[in-house]
């Protein structure tokens, strides 16, 4: 694992005080065995009560257990939470966050900073996860010795049939797919990747290495936190109780921009993503140029105002999918500005560099060209990641001191 997955996360949004209910139930926080039901919402005022109910009746009374809302709501979620438990028979409290940092993923691993017990479990509020499974997901681990239990849809009795229309089934078999592709080795022995559904032991979750974005926490969680063994139990994905769907085309979009994220933490995956997008910016570059040149601007102007958009284009794309946990450390006119400085000495540097190689190396002008071209890749990306996205030192009288964009 590379060095980046163990670095501090972002700082924690700001949240509000627990808000205990019935805490005088159940077995005392950290106790042999004992569990933590994390339950991000987001506006699911309509599916409290009866996922409230049905776990009080899927919970065996020994079963050392508490009950953790993280809520992101805009509705009175909370306070239907703080009604409802208070005939509920294990402690539950209500964390709401005033910033919903890092979508639903977030509010997990706030969760998770909370816990203090052996196991933790996380599921949807939207009873399309079957209560009666938290406690055979928690035997499950026990009994095989693994640190991970994943609620699966694509093992033997498992199935998929609560995802409304075959649309919505196409995109998830689709992110199974790329996610398992991507991260054959992490994610090997897990069927479902995105499954929102599973145990884990508090003991393999290193809270300070996640960085979540969007609702898919158990794919940040398994590549991150790499648990093993792995075990898995079939399930049957239900339909929605109330409300509606948080799976949205914004979602979708932050799923990939994770991906991307995580895929590009090793130091070889970011040097092969920073190629693939400056190659990517010559479709700008080269339509500016036919733009300006179209509008009657002399071609030598123009080269150097177009070679701005496939520079503007280039820095868009490595702020978004190789160092979007990095942008904290400078404002953003800071990181413009010394990417767009290191894109344009690129070209000052390439011209004497391919001039050395053929009048002192004597190489031909194609190969010497090329060779520029490789070199000068290396030392912009090596500049790029020291010299605008690693953090600033700080002096002794300001430690941690950063500024966010």
């Amino acid at each position: 694992m590379s060095e980046d997955l163990c670095s501090p996360g972002a700082p924690v949004a700001p949240v509000a005080p627990v808000v205990p209910v019935g805490a005088e139930r159940g077995a005392p926080p950290g106790a042999a065995g004992s569990v933590t039901l994390i339950i991000p919402t987001f506006n699911e005022a309509g599916n409290v009560a009866e996922l409230l109910r049905r776990l009080g009746r899927a919970l065996p009374g020994d079963l050392p257990c508490q009950v953790l809302f993280v809520d992101d709501s805009t509705d009175d979620t909370p306070a239907v939470v703080e009604k409802t438990a208070a005939d509920h028979p294990f402690p539950v409290s209500v964390l709401h966050r005033e910033v919903a940092e890092g979508g639903l993923g977030g509010a997990v691993v706030e969760g998770i900073r909370r816990a203090d017990s052996d196991w933790i479990v996380v599921m949807d509020a939207d009873l399309q996860h079957p209560p009666h499974l938290v406690p055979e997901l928690v035997g499950e681990g026990e009994r095989t010795g693994a640190d991970l239990v994943v609620a699966s849809r694509y093992v033997s009795g498992g199935s998929r049939a609560g995802l409304a229309g075959s649309y919505r089934v196409a995109v998830s078999r689709a992110a199974t797919w790329l996610a398992k592709g991507l991260f054959p080795r992490a994610l090997r022995g897990i069927s479902d990747p995105m499954s929102g559904f599973f145990a884990m032991r508090r003991s393999a979750v290193a809270d300070g290495a996640l960085r979540p974005l969007g609702y898919k926490i158990l794919l940040e969680l398994a590549v991150r936190c790499r648990p093993a063994p792995v075990a898995e139990v079939p399930f049957v994905f239900q339909e929605r109780f109330a409300g509606e769907s948080k799976s949205t085309a914004r979602e979708g979009l932050r799923f990939l921009v994770h991906l991307a994220s995580l895929r590009s933490a090793a130091p070889l995956a970011r040097v092969i993503g920073f190629g693939l997008i400056g190659l990517t910016g010559f479709v700008p570059n080269l339509v500016a140029l036919w733009l300006l040149t179209g509008a009657g601007m002399h071609y030598l102007p123009a080269e150097i105002v177009a070679n701005q958009a496939g520079v503007l284009w280039n820095f868009v794309l490595i702020e978004v999918l190789l160092f979007r946990e990095r942008r904290r450390h400078r404002h953003w006119a800071d990181r413009v500005g010394r990417f767009a400085l290191l894109a344009n000495a690129d070209l000052l540097l390439r011209i004497p560099l391919i001039a050395v190689f053929v009048a002192e190396l004597g190489m031909g002008v194609l190969p010497a060209t090329a060779l520029a071209l490789v070199t000068t890749f290396v030392l912009r990306f090596a500049a790029t990641e020291a010299l605008v996205y690693l953090p600033r030192r700080t002096s002794p009288a300001e430690p941690g001191r950063h500024t966010r964009s």
